[in-house]
């Protein structure tokens, strides 16, 4: 990675660290003040409701262990295993955008509990290409 690429990945890396810090002040100065946020649960929230719907989630979290980071150009892909006080564990993928050394913007991708648990059967795309035809 380039120096200005490597920049952007610890600036999400220390985004997640934040959150299992609890270091609401932090989080703060890494994120601009045209900040937004999707989720399947959000859409495309300003920096004040993300901070009032999402930041108290941190208290729940135990650890955060990212396992790929890949930058390109703006963009930061994130994927994580998120461990909770209570044990629970879950992987989420995040697609970062930064700008001028902050988060302008932030969409998640929720992944799975872990461990996974997953169906025995066919592939979705198998069912799907049933009813394609």
């Amino acid at each position: 990675m380039t120096s200005g690429q490597e920049d952007k990945a610890e600036i999400v890396r220390a985004c997640f660290k934040s959150y299992v810090d609890k270091d609401r002040t932090a989080i703060e100065k890494l994120i601009g003040a045209d900040f937004h946020f999707t989720s399947p649960l959000d859409n495309r929230i300003d920096r004040k409701t993300y901070f009032e719907r999402c930041w108290p989630n941190s208290a729940a979290m135990a650890a955060i262990e990212i396992e790929r980071v890949v930058v390109s150009g703006a963009h930061v892909f994130v994927t994580y295993e998120l461990r909770m006080n209570d044990g629970r564990r879950f992987r989420n993928t995040e697609f970062f955008t930064v700008r001028n050394g902050q988060v302008a913007d932030v969409e998640v991708y929720f992944g799975w509990s872990v461990p996974h648990v997953a169906a025995a059967g066919k592939s979705v795309a198998a069912n799907n290409s049933k009813e394609i035809q």
